[in-house]
């Protein structure tokens, strides 16, 4: 069965390369993008696509040669400039890959800048595949038109994530246990969101978050919301009220 293109249906292939891109440059994708795109989307010489970097904004590019697991392309002109995104870090507990894999995609598509795994107390996932966060990463991003990717940070502690980040950057906790709603209690510039594992942080965690300079609990309404749910939930809110959906 043909894989599910990663663009919508009846506008132009969106693809993220590696290596810079500038107009007039030549490209050579890797063998299973030209695959994917010589063999299922049958693009030939001629065919056109757009393609980004992650830095550099997104190009107008031409089939220059196809071949059964090669393809070269010519980058023609600048079609966007990079995107601005909010400076925004959304720092989760794994849940089950599933549901770690969708949110990853959906906090792609709204816009999020980085994330980073936390373990914690109670966080079921043992290990994080990176790599296959990454991919899902990229292709969230093709099929939604950013021109950034967020960057997966390695998987921390809460711990290490309290003791080490910068406390210029404001904490909003998303804490069940009670807290201002986001309406009050996000404000516009850098930003770390964190939310907890199934069955939430433990008592203890939650004390030593409410204990760390900047943090600000914030309250996601009066409903027990799944673990993915509550995370794109408080990046939602933050981008409606502080972010780039004002």
């Amino acid at each position: 069965m043909p894989a599910t293109p990663a663009w919508p249906a009846k506008s132009l292939p969106r693809l993220f390369v590696r290596g810079e891109l500038s107009e007039g440059g030549r490209l050579e994708l890797d063998p299973g993008q030209a695959n994917y795109l010589g063999n299922v989307m049958r693009l030939g010489e001629g065919a056109q696509l757009l393609v980004f970097d992650g830095s550099s904004g997104e190009w107008l590019a031409t089939v220059a040669e196809a071949g059964k697991k090669r393809m070269t392309l010519t980058v023609g002109p600048r079609t966007r400039e990079p995107e601005s995104i909010p400076d925004v870090w959304l720092a989760f507990a794994p849940v089950k890959r599933t549901q770690t894999d969708w949110l990853v995609e959906k906090a792609t598509e709204l816009g999020v800048a980085k994330l980073i795994p936390v373990m914690t107390q109670r966080t079921v996932a043992e290990r994080v595949k990176l790599d296959r966060l990454r991919s899902i990463a990229v292709e969230a991003a093709e099929q939604c038109g950013r021109t950034r990717l967020p960057e997966i940070a390695e998987p921390l502690s809460l711990k290490q994530l309290l003791e080490g980040r910068d406390s210029s950057r404001p904490l909003y906790f998303a804490d069940e246990g009670g807290g201002e709603p986001p309406s009050s209690s996000f404000n516009p510039g850098p930003a770390l969101i964190l939310t907890g594992p199934e069955g939430g942080f433990t008592d203890d965690e939650r004390a030593t978050i409410r204990a760390t300079a900047g943090a600000v609990p914030v309250s996601l309404g009066p409903r027990i919301l799944r673990a993915e749910t509550a995370a794109l939930a408080a990046l939602a809110a933050f981008m409606a009220i502080a972010g780039d959906w004002r």
